[in-house]
């Protein structure tokens, strides 16, 4: 029996948020749980607080979270975000409008994903499915504004140190990841090394794998 992954919206627009619920109603493996105006009002819903395992902790609101990027209750849309992600829930970016600074500003504080309203309800699906597999959301305006994004905080990587980086990152060793691109060990430390450096110099210290993979979600760098 296929999963169902539980959905959850935050918009202002009432009229869109019963679309969505007319929509995704005929979705037979997502479910949507909740809609709402806010944030606040998402996390204020005693419903959505269910608890879960033995240590007291308590499930998130939806597995994913179709976020709003402009709220009319003036909130910080970064600070949405992450009081969302906080409570466990993956963050998918929905707006009317594919402005390049406000989406790298949403993949920095965390958000999984960005689509602009426009698109179609499969591609929404997919979306949805790919943040609820622990994938990012891969969409034509998240990969145009990191393409283009120059801002100092993201190092830029040559081809070779960006296939290093993704490699290692994603889980092989460093043997595998020189192997896979035709180097030595030796030759793959020396890219990762630059990597590191790369991102110090940026002020985002990056010391361990993990780091690392963080830097990789980040800053998309993996397309999704």
């Amino acid at each position: 029996m296929a999963r169902v992954i539980t959905v959850a919206v935050v918009d202002d627009d009432r009229m869109l948020r019963d679309g969505l619920r007319a929509w995704l109603g005929d979705v037979p493996d997502l479910r949507l749980v909740a809609t709402a105006a806010t944030v606040g009002e998402l996390l204020a819903d005693p419903g959505l607080s269910r608890p879960h395992g033995l240590d007291g902790t308590t499930a998130p609101p939806a597995d994913v979270v179709l976020l709003d990027l402009v709220l009319r209750d003036g909130s910080d849309p970064a600070d949405n975000i992450r009081r969302v992600l906080r409570t466990g829930s993956r963050v998918l970016m929905i707006s009317t409008v594919p402005d390049r600074s406000r989406i790298i500003e949403a993949i920095r504080a965390g958000a999984d994903g960005y689509l602009t309203k426009d698109h179609d309800l499969p591609t929404l699906v997919a979306a949805v499915k790919d943040l609820a597999e622990g994938r990012g959301a891969l969409s034509t305006e998240l990969a145009f504004a990191c393409a283009y994004d120059d801002s100092p905080a993201r190092p830029r990587l040559s081809p070779r140190e960006r296939q290093i980086l993704l490699d290692y990152a994603s889980g092989m060793t460093l043997k595998s990841a020189a192997r896979r691109a035709g180097i030595t060990v030796h030759t793959a430390k020396d890219y990762l090394d630059r990597v590191k450096a790369k991102y110090q110099q940026a002020g985002r210290p990056t010391y361990t794998k993990l780091d690392l993979a963080l830097r990789v979600r980040e800053d998309s760098l993996d397309g999704g």
